[in-house]
Order: C-alpha cells, then structure tokens, then sequence
C-alpha cells in the first residue's frame, strides 16, 4: 500500500518487526516496539479533532520520534518545537499554532516556569501522562487538509513564523532524498540535526520508510561525532556548515578512528567553503559528499552529484528529482544562463505556506509564472535567493536577496566575501555583514574566528584587496572566539547585525 499518511511509513514491508528503527544512548527500539508506541501514544492523544495542532517539547530522542507518529496516527498535526528555545518563545509557538496538546517531559515543563499555565484548555502531557484537569477550550481553528506539520523558521519581524507542511510535502521529500542518495534497509543513519529542522526531520522519515536504522545523538565536540560513526558503524551523516568545521578542526580523533562505513555525507543550511569541502575529501575518502540547497518552504530544491565537485566546487547543484528549478529576473522573465536571478521552485515539495499568515504567504508562494503545457498550474516557492544557473542547468548561490549588502551604490554578496576570508587559512569560520553607514549605505564588516597560527590581519586583507573588488574589501574583520547560531545550527546573521549596531549607537 502506497503510504498517504506519515504514520503509515511505520506499515511498510522494510520496516520488519526485529529489525531495529532507533537508538538512543543505551536504548535500542525495535519497529515492533516503535509501532507499539506510537499506538499507545496516539491513544493518550484520543478526543483531538482533525488537525488539531500538538506541540513537541522534547530533545532528540526516542520519545520525540514516537510523539511525530503518533500525532499523524491520531489525526492531528505535529508541531515541534526546538528544545532550546525560551519560554516566551514556546508560549509564542503555542499560541500562534493554537496547538490543543502539548508533549513535553519533567524536566522541559519544569524548565517552561509556568509559562503556559494560563492556557485553558491545553492538554499536556508529560512523560506521556496527561497533567491537564482544564475544560475545553471550544472549536480549535481549522487546519488545511492534508496538513502534517507546522515547522517554525525565523521570521523578518524576529518572531518565528510556522511553514505548512502537508503529508504529501512530506512523503514526497522523503521519496525524492531516498532516490538520489540510494538509502536502503542496512542504512545506519546518525541523527545529528534537530527534528524540529525539515533537514533533520527528513532523517527519521526516510530511515523509517526505508526501514534503517537511526541512531539519535546530540553532540557538542567533534569527537562526539566521530565516536558515535565509529560505535555505530554509521553510514549515512547530514549536517550543516557549522558540523563540518567542528569536526575538520575541532576532532582529534578524526585521524586515529575507523570510519570507513561512512557512505555518504549531506550539506545543507548553507554554502561550504572550499577549504572545508577539501578537508572533508582528504579526512573521509571513502565517503561521498554531496552538496545540497534547500528551504523550508520547499524543502529541497538542488543536490550537487559528488562527480561535480571537481568541476564546480561553489555549485548548488541541479534540480532535484520531480522538481523544476528556474531563475526568475526582476522584470519577470527567466533568467538566461549567467544572469543573476531568484530562484523559484516547482514540484511536490513546495509547501502550503505559512500558517495564519496569508500575506506571507502570497509574497513566497506564488502563481507560476510559467506553467507547464499539458498540466494544471500549481503554486511555485519564490525562494528570495538569488542564483545564476549556468548552461549546464547547474546554479551557484549568490545571496539572500534581502541579505545583499548595498555598499556604494553595488549590491554584494556576503557569501562570497566569506569565501574570500576562508581561502585564506587564517579563519575557522567567517561571516559577512553589512552595518548601516552615513556615507556609503553601508558598509561591509567581517566577523571571524581566527585559526590556529592564521594570519594577522593586514596579510589577509592584503590577501583579500588581490581577490576581491574594491567594494567588495571588509572595512574592518572582527575576530571573536565563536559565532552565534540559530537553534538549527545555522549562523545567527540577524544576532550579530543586532549586536554590533547596538553597540554603535551606545557609543555614539
């Protein structure tokens, strides 16, 4: 039977009842146990109505996997919510949501200080007991048919904003990643991301559809990595940029460790420098790194087949399968090879948009500009990113395209700066941003963690004044011990515009 429901991955024939699904620390879960989970799960969860929203409190770990199921076998839609995040921001999430339920355990409802105590007619469950004695709240808001999940992304106004995600998103993204990175029953898959990330989410979808194994981990030093690839004969790894640096400069074990199960690696979150890429090569030979560019809004849109990376090491990659990428210009035509365009997405994945929130919606879910002969038009994702695609039907980021720094009257890349800074040697990590500025609209300011025996500053910017245009050049490099990141690992851009800015006016 072809699954129509996430819950119903947990039917199919790879999934056989031995086999193991998940590991956690000690804690191993054959799929006969997960089944039997979820099903009781679902139970405690009796009385919600369709697509009723349940929030997910959780870390990564079995429990968390069983409430994602458990959610879509009784109906409703899951909400997860990243362990990390603040009171005030989970109450946010549950209000804006309007979630019914809420999952969490002793010690995440210890840690809300009461923050949801006034939310008559939330259902809360903790360690799966219910700890709620409130009457009902009346008839919830309706969610759109078909609606899986709502995954919370930062927002332009600093609140998060909740992307719809149907089961039919959801399935599809996890056909499609399945296919082109060959992931089969004896898979051993290291979850690494957080599930409340469409990247690490996309994770236990596939393992479980495929029947794998996946082995959930939370780490904090390189080493952690290594050792868990090592344990568990790991197969298969996704990360982020920020994973790769920590474990090609920050994992003493790296070169002793037996890691030649390692068939493949994934990155997404944001573009590798070639520095790193070269490492990751040098340090896992036998493994496959394969390059990818995605959104939540669409989840994926772009993979980069290993066989390319020789060829265009700063490539996105193409199309994924199923989909249709196209560079639109300002002007609404499609973008001829080597012009600047943004990227808009066609396909399945493309997701229903952003929960209550209809203007939003209609600025990145669009009409297609363009539809297919033959075929009913359906919505495309306006990604806000702007790319050039080459004759070869193959694109390179070239930034957000409201991230772009306009200094001097030229629109400039940040990512391509921070590339600049990277080749040089003499950083582990760099981001560029721009900082409002009386004369020049504004200017470019680098911030860096320096590497160890780099070099000084006046020799990389020298380096920098040889590689980049003028306008390109960072008026100053701002070295500091570590850059800020979201909860999904990405850097904190917005944090360190806010900060630096601050700063100024406080001095001024």
């Amino acid at each position: 039977m072809t699954p129509t429901r996430l819950h119903h991955l947990l039917d199919a024939a790879a999934c056989a009842p031995g086999r193991i699904a998940l590991v956690e620390g000690d804690e191993t879960v054959t799929y006969a146990a997960l089944r039997d989970r979820v099903a009781a799960m679902a139970g405690r969860l009796a009385g919600l109505a369709q697509g009723d929203r349940v929030a997910i409190l959780l870390p990564k770990s079995v429990s968390e996997c069983v409430a994602i199921f458990a959610a879509s076998a009784a109906g409703a839609t899951f909400v997860p919510i990243h362990p990390a995040l603040r009171p005030r921001q989970v109450r946010h999430i549950v209000e804006d949501c309007g979630a019914r339920a809420l999952v969490t355990d002793a010690h995440h409802h210890a840690a809300l200080e009461g923050a949801l105590d006034d939310r008559s007619g939330l259902r809360i469950l903790v360690d799966g007991e219910d700890h709620t004695e409130r009457p009902g709240a009346g008839p919830a808001q309706p969610a759109p048919r078909d609606l899986a999940a709502i995954l919370y992304t930062s927002g332009s106004t600093g609140l998060p904003k909740g992307v719809m995600l149907s089961h039919a998103n959801l399935l599809a993204g996890t056909r499609i990643v399945r296919g082109y990175l060959g992931i089969g029953p004896e898979d051993r898959i290291l979850s690494v991301l957080p599930l409340s990330f469409d990247y690490g989410l996309n994770q236990l979808l596939t393992a479980v559809e495929q029947g794998a194994r996946l082995v959930l981990r939370n780490v904090r030093l390189g080493d952690d990595v290594v050792r868990a690839i090592e344990e568990h004969r790991i197969t298969g790894l996704a990360g982020v940029p920020t994973l790769w640096t920590l474990l090609t400069r920050a994992a003493p074990r790296l070169g002793r460790a037996d890691l030649s199960s390692l068939r493949y690696l994934t990155n997404s979150g944001g573009t590798l420098p070639l520095d790193t890429i070269g490492r990751l090569r040098r340090a896992l030979p036998q493994a496959d790194l394969v390059l990818m560019y995605g959104l939540t809004e669409a989840f994926r849109s772009t993979w980069l087949p290993p066989s390319e990376i020789d060829r265009r090491p700063d490539s996105i990659g193409r199309a994924i399968p199923e989909t249709e990428i196209f560079a639109l210009t300002p002007d609404g035509r499609r973008a001829r090879p080597g012009e600047p365009g943004i990227l808009h997405h066609r396909g399945p994945t493309v997701s229903l948009g952003y929960w209550n929130r209809p203007g939003d919606t209609a600025r990145v879910i669009v009409p297609d500009p363009f539809p297919p002969a033959g075929r009913e038009p359906g919505p495309v994702c306006r990604s806000g990113d702007l790319v050039v695609e080459d004759a070869e039907g193959f694109f390179r980021f070239l930034g957000r395209e409201d991230a772009m720094i306009k200094t001097q009257g030229f629109r400039v890349s940040p990512g391509e700066v921070e590339a600049a800074l990277m080749e040089t040697g003499a950083f582990r990590a760099a981001a560029v941003i721009g900082l409002p500025d009386a004369g020049l609209g504004q200017r470019i300011h680098a911030v860096a963690v320096p590497a160890e025996g780099g070099r000084g500053t006046g020799e990389v910017l020298r380096h920098l004044r040889e590689a980049l245009a003028p306008h390109c050049v960072p008026r100053a490099i701002e070295e500091v011990a570590a850059l800020p990141t979201t909860p999904n690992g990405k850097v904190d851009y917005k944090r360190l515009v806010a900060e630096r800015v601050a700063a100024e006016l406080a001095n001024a």
